[in-house]
């Protein structure tokens, strides 16, 4: 009797070893994706919830990668791959679907403000200017917290907007701001965009 009780904890232990994925949180450089990923070995991972689709890329370009949790907006990521036959994952992004995600990276998230960021980072950070395919995005934390890379050597990249047009001296390509700028303050965009850039191999 002690033997077949035996024998049935070693058939089932594979089975409690194989956790389920994590449907929200803190993404960090290996979880929920990690950069030996690949579109197989993520929707073996993720199932269903796991779905090649046509993302949006720079300058109105599209390009084919990897949705996981399609159906549940405030759970979306965006997967990118360093080559048309999706060999391995080059990184990963959230949107703003639906104003906020059950995601995190470092600690910020969609939908959190200027001065939100700002704290999050110790101090004042650049951003271009807006209105254009690069406008928004941050281009130097000036030495803050979320200038350094996550653990595992991946980058970080947000990007802030506003559905509401933005004043004119904060438009355009070469234009750079000050996060604690008053102009922009006022405006008050919010996280729209986050990603996770894997390191090159």
């Amino acid at each position: 009797m002690r033997h077949t009780a035996t024998a049935l904890v070693l058939l089932a232990s594979p089975a409690f070893a194989q956790t389920a994925p994590p449907q929200e949180g803190p993404i960090t450089c290996a979880s929920p994706v990690a950069p030996d990923d690949t579109e197989r070995t993520l929707k073996q991972r993720f199932g269903k919830d796991a779905v090649v689709q046509d993302l949006p890329g720079a300058e109105g370009e599209k390009y084919k990668g990897l949705v996981l949790f399609p159906k549940a907006r405030d759970r979306r990521i965006e997967i990118a791959f360093t080559d048309d036959k999706a060999m391995r994952a080059s990184g990963l992004t959230l949107r703003d679907a639906v104003k906020t995600s059950l995601w995190s990276v470092n600690g910020v998230t969609i939908g959190l403000s200027l001065a939100e960021v700002q704290k999050a980072n110790g101090k004042p950070f650049l951003v271009s200017g807006f209105e254009w395919d690069y406008g928004g995005f941050v281009t130097d934390w000036r030495g803050g917290a979320l200038a350094r890379p996550l653990q595992g050597g991946c980058t970080v990249t947000i990007r802030f907007g506003k559905k509401s047009a933005a004043p004119k001296s904060l438009l355009g390509d070469g234009v750079k701001v000050a996060s604690d700028n008053a102009t922009l303050v006022k405006w008050a965009p919010v996280v729209t965009e986050i990603g996770v850039n894997f390191p090159d191999k």
